[in-house]
């Protein structure tokens, strides 16, 4: 996971670097001042990179959700499903109330976006990706002690495997499918899931139930690894 030009792992919030997301953030300034609106940062555990032995990478910012709030997966469907699923496992302590002061707090695992910047109807394009990536490829090298990537989706599954230096090819994307792969040396998952969308629970693509397995998943290969 080379970093040649020594990109930090959060971007600025004001980052200029997509100018189609920067002008939407700035349409959001102007209509919702008091949101968050701008790049927003992974969320990890209070003890720091050191801890996290989990990270989950998903697509990008909710516009009334992250982009909002400034936390990911929070304020939307998909971070009630999420937050609740990682408590129920144990990767999260607290009480989740959609609100970035809940006190929530993770517990060996990191929430992050393969687009930091919330793209019009949720879509960000491919070049939107290629350019963010040198921050989830600077995310993925902070962390000493990971062990499982979990993939929200196809489209996160593509942009990590690009992030890890990998051909899209190399691992087919499947609902809990479970992969091996090697972080610098270190054997390592990437484990994957349908979004928790609102979207793909109303049409029962993915379940409550569907969801668990994936942590269950994740659970034993922690303790395999």
């Amino acid at each position: 996971m080379a970093n040649p030009e020594n990109i930090p792992p959060e971007p600025a919030p004001d980052c200029p670097l997509c100018p189609r997301l920067v002008d939407y953030r700035r349409e959001n300034e102007a209509a919702h001042p008091d949101w968050f609106n701008g790049a927003v940062p992974s969320f990890g555990p209070p003890e720091g990179d050191k801890a996290v032995e989990l990270i989950i990478v998903g697509l990008a910012p909710g516009v009334q959700g992250a982009n909002k709030t400034g936390r990911p997966f929070t304020g939307d469907y998909a971070g009630d499903l999420l937050y609740a699923t990682m408590l129920r496992h144990g990767f999260a302590k607290g009480t989740y109330d959609a609100r970035p002061d809940d006190g929530l707090t993770l517990h060996r695992a990191m929430i992050t976006n393969a687009v930091r910047c919330v793209p019009p109807q949720n879509k960000p394009t491919g070049g939107e990706a290629t350019t963010c990536r040198p921050f989830l490829v600077s995310r993925l090298n902070s962390l000493p002690a990971l062990k499982v990537i979990m993939c929200l989706g196809r489209i996160s599954h593509d942009n990590t495997l690009s992030a890890l230096g990998m051909k899209r090819s190399a691992l087919t994307f499947g609902h809990n499918a479970v992969h091996d792969i090697s972080l610098d040396g270190r054997p390592a998952a990437l484990i994957d899931s349908y979004h928790c969308s609102r979207y793909n629970t109303n049409t029962g693509r993915l379940t409550e139930e569907m969801f668990d397995d994936v942590f269950v998943s994740i659970r034993e290969r922690l303790k395999a690894i």
